[in-house]
């Protein structure tokens, strides 16, 4: 199985129902979660029950992203103790907002933590990162393997490194916080549906995320279709897109 599962897809807080950034990637067994915040993990726990998975990969150290990341160390550290420790691949500061939300257990005893580099070996995939901009290190990741390749923006502002994340992606997974006209106020860190599209536009379909708590999707969806020309994707939970 091939599939793509949205755990969760808003930015800042989770709308009532819904949870914030967490994404459930399989590719023929092997199970990678890119990103984990407010509300994600039980989402996680109804198709990995005790929390069973290959790696884990943080784009950044936001709590929306990276909080229940926490809860997951719990299910783990509980229920399988004795299981080989979880690959995490994440920039440096996620750990230290893990340390700070619970030392013990301490993160380093449930996962095996990596920094997540330019390159990396995971499973059957190849993960490369690029740096994006926002309000701390966040890393776009780009996982490739035999017949398929994934990109995921985490938060991001406009940025000409977007196309080189998203080029000839089958997924593109992209920010789109907002909605409507671009802001004029500089640096910008996150973006708006248009924007998100026109980072995407040489990727093959674009699965937008990270919505602002109340937005309405249709609206985003709409206008990132006026400008990519592939099939644009609004998350919701639960949303499984077979790859």
């Amino acid at each position: 199985m091939r599939s793509l599962t949205v755990l969760g897809s808003c930015g800042a807080w989770p709308e009532p129902g819904r949870a914030c950034a967490g994404l459930l990637l399989e590719y023929d067994g092997f199970k990678v979660v890119l990103d984990l915040g407010y509300a994600a993990l039980p989402q996680l726990l109804k198709y990995c029950p005790d929390g069973e998975v290959d790696a884990v990969v943080v784009t950044h150290q936001h709590p929306d992203h990276c909080v229940d990341v926490s809860a997951l160390a719990r299910v783990r550290y509980y229920l399988a103790p004795d299981a080989p420790a979880i690959p995490l691949y994440c920039p440096p500061g996620v750990v230290d907002v893990l340390r700070a939300l619970e030392p013990r257990p301490d993160p380093a005893s449930v996962f095996d933590v990596h920094d997540l580099g330019p390159t990396e070996k995971i499973g059957p995939f190849r993960l490369e990162s690029v740096l994006l901009p926002h309000y701390v290190t966040n890393l776009g990741v780009r996982l490739s393997a035999p017949g398929l390749t994934v990109a995921y923006t985490g938060d991001s502002g406009p940025a000409p490194e977007l196309g080189q994340l998203s080029a000839g992606a089958d997924l593109h997974i992209s920010d789109a916080t907002l909605q409507g006209d671009s802001p004029t106020t500089t640096p910008r860190y996150v973006m708006t549906a248009t924007e998100a599209a026109i980072g995407a536009t040489s990727a093959k379909r674009l699965l937008l995320t990270h919505f602002w708590p109340g937005s309405d999707r249709a609206l985003s969806v709409a206008e990132a279709q006026r400008i990519f020309p592939g099939e644009v994707i609004a998350a919701e939970e639960g949303l499984v897109i077979p790859l």
